[in-house]
Protein backbone atom coordinates (compact mmCIF):
# COMPACT_ATOMS: atom_id res chain seq x y z
CA UNK A 1 0.00 0.00 0.00
CA UNK A 2 2.63 2.37 0.95
CA UNK A 3 4.65 2.23 -2.32
CA UNK A 4 0.94 2.90 -4.49
CA UNK A 5 0.74 5.87 -6.47
CA UNK A 6 -2.95 6.95 -4.85
CA UNK A 7 -3.00 4.39 -1.25
CA UNK A 8 -6.63 5.99 -0.60
CA UNK A 9 -7.80 5.42 -4.02
CA UNK A 10 -6.95 1.52 -3.84
CA UNK A 11 -8.43 1.21 -0.23
CA UNK A 12 -11.60 2.61 -1.96
CA UNK A 13 -11.25 0.19 -4.62
CA UNK A 14 -10.66 -2.63 -2.05
CA UNK A 15 -13.56 -1.52 -0.29
CA UNK A 16 -15.85 -1.51 -3.12
CA UNK A 17 -15.28 -5.02 -3.65
CA UNK A 18 -16.26 -6.31 -0.42
CA UNK A 19 -19.40 -7.53 1.04
CA UNK A 20 -20.69 -5.43 4.00
CA UNK A 21 -19.05 -7.54 6.41
CA UNK A 22 -16.03 -8.41 4.61
CA UNK A 23 -12.41 -7.59 5.49
CA UNK A 24 -8.94 -6.85 3.76
CA UNK A 25 -5.82 -7.77 5.13
CA UNK A 26 -2.98 -5.29 4.56
CA UNK A 27 0.49 -7.04 4.58
CA UNK A 28 2.99 -3.90 4.70
CA UNK A 29 7.10 -3.98 5.51
CA UNK A 30 7.00 -3.45 9.36
CA UNK A 31 7.79 0.79 10.10
CA UNK A 32 7.24 2.16 13.04
CA UNK A 33 5.26 5.68 12.73
CA UNK A 34 8.81 7.96 13.52
CA UNK A 35 11.76 8.01 11.98
CA UNK A 36 13.48 6.91 14.77
CA UNK A 37 11.75 4.10 15.48
CA UNK A 38 12.89 2.90 12.62
CA UNK A 39 16.90 3.05 13.01
CA UNK A 40 17.88 -0.15 13.69
CA UNK A 41 19.30 -2.77 10.99
CA UNK A 42 15.57 -3.94 9.86
CA UNK A 43 14.49 -0.51 8.92
CA UNK A 44 17.36 1.00 7.79
CA UNK A 45 17.57 -1.70 4.68
CA UNK A 46 13.75 -0.79 4.74
CA UNK A 47 14.67 2.82 3.86
CA UNK A 48 17.52 2.29 1.07
CA UNK A 49 14.96 -0.36 -0.33
CA UNK A 50 12.27 2.48 -0.19
CA UNK A 51 14.14 5.28 -1.48
CA UNK A 52 14.46 3.50 -4.83
CA UNK A 53 11.21 2.44 -5.62
CA UNK A 54 8.53 3.46 -3.21
CA UNK A 55 6.15 6.63 -3.97
CA UNK A 56 2.79 6.38 -2.35
CA UNK A 57 3.28 7.65 1.15
CA UNK A 58 6.83 7.97 1.10
CA UNK A 59 9.94 5.88 1.89
CA UNK A 60 7.93 4.08 4.62
CA UNK A 61 4.49 4.11 6.40
CA UNK A 62 4.15 3.22 9.65
CA UNK A 63 0.93 1.73 11.07
CA UNK A 64 -0.46 5.02 12.25
CA UNK A 65 -0.90 6.53 8.77
CA UNK A 66 -1.27 2.90 6.72
CA UNK A 67 -4.73 3.12 9.51
CA UNK A 68 -5.90 6.62 8.31
CA UNK A 69 -5.27 5.33 4.95
CA UNK A 70 -7.65 2.89 4.90
CA UNK A 71 -9.93 4.47 7.18
CA UNK A 72 -10.08 7.05 4.35
CA UNK A 73 -10.81 5.02 1.97
CA UNK A 74 -14.25 3.35 3.51
CA UNK A 75 -13.26 1.38 5.93
CA UNK A 76 -15.30 1.11 9.30
CA UNK A 77 -12.27 -0.24 11.61
CA UNK A 78 -8.68 -1.16 11.00
CA UNK A 79 -7.11 -3.85 13.91
CA UNK A 80 -3.45 -5.09 13.82
CA UNK A 81 -4.21 -8.60 12.72
CA UNK A 82 0.00 -9.79 13.49
CA UNK A 83 3.16 -8.58 13.54
CA UNK A 84 6.83 -10.04 13.09
CA UNK A 85 10.04 -8.02 12.71
CA UNK A 86 9.68 -7.97 8.76
CA UNK A 87 6.05 -6.95 8.37
CA UNK A 88 2.85 -5.72 9.76
CA UNK A 89 -0.45 -7.11 9.05
CA UNK A 90 -3.46 -5.19 9.22
CA UNK A 91 -7.01 -6.44 9.00
CA UNK A 92 -9.25 -3.33 7.79
CA UNK A 93 -13.26 -4.56 8.29
CA UNK A 94 -15.99 -3.09 5.94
Amino acid sequence: MHDLGDPVGAARHARAALADDGSCMLVEPFAGDRIEDNLNPIGRMYYGFSTLVCAGLGTQAGEARLREVMLEGGFGSVRRAAATPLNLVLEARA
